[in-house]
């Protein structure tokens, strides 16, 4: 399985303390890591097919601290797809002339959809087929550009038969909301003033947020499992979908 990192925020923010603990278990989910930055409607992406403890694409980020509201992270232990940068998550494509970025964790077995030319899986993951069929069926289910209410809706009825094939946790944005489902392990939470300071659980490093933040600041983290210690993480139940706007749950 894998591990993903989410962030939605309602002013571009710093995820970097969030990353250095995503990253710190790559020991375990050494088969690459990608990390998107939303930019209004461009996208930095940055992958590698090698663990993000020695990669140094992952230096480089972690190095150069790029603020977005929207981030989506994964460290990648293959399950479908041999180790490749075409393999790596988070995967992009374009949709009613925004990107989409979406990230996966979980294995889905017998799941071969009939995908068009619009959207073609590159790799050989089931996560990549995942995402082409969840994008051909939005583009068919409307005619134009959906608010994100009629975005999540369409989901709702989209997800359930992906996930039972298997494990199904992910994360999708546009660059306006950020969507997170879970089938098995999935955790939120959101960050507002007053800010108090955050203990890494895997890492002996802290960071003061009332130093960085304005009261106004808010924060919402999704990961596959609690990345602080102190903090009020969120489990969600089985089959759940979120979604994020504004650094809150929205939905």
């Amino acid at each position: 399985m894998c591990q993903l990192l989410g962030m939605n925020a309602n002013t571009p923010t710093d995820v970097m303390f969030s990353f250095t603990g995503l990253a710190t278990r790559a020991a375990e989910h050494k088969d690459g890591f990608g990390i998107a930055f939303f930019e209004d409607r461009g996208v930095r992406l940055f992958v590698d097919p090698h663990s993000a403890l020695v990669s140094p694409v992952a230096e480089m980020v972690r190095r150069y601290p790029i603020r977005s509201d929207n981030v989506i992270a994964h460290i990648r232990k293959a399950t479908q797809g041999h180790v490749s940068l075409e393999n790596t998550h988070p995967f992009m494509r374009e949709l009613w002339g925004r990107y989409w970025v979406f990230a996966h964790n979980g294995d889905l077995k017998g799941f071969e959809p009939r995908l068009h030319g619009a959207f073609r899986a590159v790799g050989s993951t089931d996560s990549e087929r995942a995402f082409c069929w969840l994008m051909q069926e939005l583009a068919k289910a409307h005619a134009s550009v959906p608010s994100i209410a009629e975005l999540t809706t369409t989901l709702r009825e989209l997800l359930p038969p992906i996930a039972r094939h298997g494990t199904f946790n992910l994360l999708l944005s546009n660059g306006q909301a950020l969507w997170a489902h879970a089938t098995t392990s999935l955790y939120w939470l959101e960050r507002r003033h007053p800010f108090g300071a955050a203990h890494l659980a895997d890492e002996d490093v802290a960071v003061d947020f009332a130093a960085l933040t304005q009261p106004s600041d808010r924060v919402a983290v999704i990961a596959t499992e609690p990345l602080t210690r102190g903090e009020p993480w969120t489990a969600f139940t089985p089959g759940e979908l979120r979604v994020f706007v504004g650094g809150a749950a929205v939905g």
